[in-house]
């Protein structure tokens, strides 16, 4: 949509390797992974594979290092996330970036690329088992054909992968936002039809609410790590805190008022495709209904010359019926305009509270 985003294939051979692998390392991992609540995600049914999922701190911080290094702007970076499967928790203990490469690059293999990283990972006792990918995105912007076809390919051959979407504009206003995605047990029944049609997706009960289901995120950090991080705390200066009071509103919602607007305007231009295409339906089948009759009233008259009626004719061949439009792409811009609007709502709701917060102080001291 705002960047170059390319679909992303997992392995084919690498889910039968993680599914042997799955038994005999969940015992050494949940011996040192922390207490894991259950949570369900937004819009998901009670059936789904993944409950959970637990970052290590290391992978987070790679991420984060990744986008820095190489996504700039609109530019989106992705990877390969790394880890096993315990009981309902999906554990990610390691990542890797993808290479960033252009058109021009056609030797480049992306399938073996993955390969020869997750046999080099093992080779030195790391985690190398696939359960997922992750993608930075531009204000949000993530809800998209290219992830929904990516995220069908990997929880398609990957029952429990996920993908994490890293927003670095909401991160850089003072909070981690990374969260992790699945794609709900409906929707992967109409993609593996592969039929988007208007009535495919109304007998699937498919609205953009029940398109994603997000899935709770625990960031796990090992005790040195965490003495290390409370001795750091000590150390920061408290007026590097400050900013996070500021009251002056950035540019942060006005651009995501903007974006909103534009997905606005498509699914305005997708809602007036649709009414032309049910005006000419209606037509269509006023046409035949006119055909019908002029059929019947001279065969009538045939018949009361004595003549034989006129052979009967395939109407499907005479009148073919409009092409419907995609209804999936409706249903993404729905989707997007829906998470443009929680960050607004987000933003907002932060900005509200430090001006009622401000304004407490301020009669407080008057």
């Amino acid at each position: 949509m705002y960047s170059r985003h390319a679909q992303r294939i997992p392995p084919g051979k690498q889910m039968a390797s993680r599914k042997e692998g799955t038994g005999s390392t969940a015992t050494s991992s949940s011996s040192t992974a922390g207490a894991a609540g259950k949570g369900k995600g937004k819009g998901g049914s009670g059936d789904s594979a993944v409950k959970q999922v637990q970052i290590d701190g290391l992978v987070v911080l790679k991420i984060i290092k990744h986008y820095q290094e190489e996504g700039q702007g609109t530019e989106v970076v992705q990877g390969v996330l790394l880890g096993l499967v315990v009981e309902d928790r999906l554990e990610i203990t390691n990542c890797f970036p993808f290479p960033q490469h252009t058109e021009d690059d056609a030797d480049f293999d992306e399938v073996q690329y993955q390969m020869e990283m997750m046999r080099s990972l093992r080779h030195v006792n790391i985690d190398h088992l696939h359960v997922g990918w992750y993608q930075s995105t531009y204000y949000g912007s993530f809800v998209t054909r290219a992830l929904l076809d990516s995220q069908f390919s990997y929880q398609h051959a990957i029952e429990e992968s996920v993908v994490l979407i890293y927003d670095p504009i909401k991160t850089a206003q003072g909070s981690l936002s990374l969260k992790a995605y699945r794609l709900t047990p409906k929707l992967m029944e109409v993609c593996k039809e592969k039929d988007f049609s208007p009535e495919a997706l109304k007998k699937a009960n498919i609205t953009f609410e029940y398109m994603f289901e997000e899935v709770p995120i625990v960031i796990k950090n090992s005790h040195l790590i965490n003495v290390l991080m409370w001795e750091l705390e000590k150390k920061s200066a408290v007026a590097d805190k400050h900013e996070l009071l500021s009251l002056a509103s950035s540019n942060h919602l006005g651009k995501n008022l903007q974006l909103l607007m534009d997905r606005v305007d498509e699914m305005s231009q997708d809602i007036v495709k649709y009414n032309t295409y049910m005006r000419n339906t209606s037509k269509q089948q006023q046409q035949k209904h006119q055909y019908q009759q002029r059929r019947q009233q001279e065969n009538m008259q045939r018949q009361s010359r004595g003549e034989p009626p006129l052979p009967e004719e395939d109407l499907s061949k005479l009148f073919k019926p409009p092409q419907p439009p995609a209804r999936m792409d409706s249903l993404l811009i729905a989707g997007q305009i829906n998470t443009y609007c929680q960050n607004i709502k987000e933003f907002t709701a932060q900005n509200l509270g430090k001006l009622f917060m401000a304004q407490a102080l301020q009669e407080y001291n008057n």
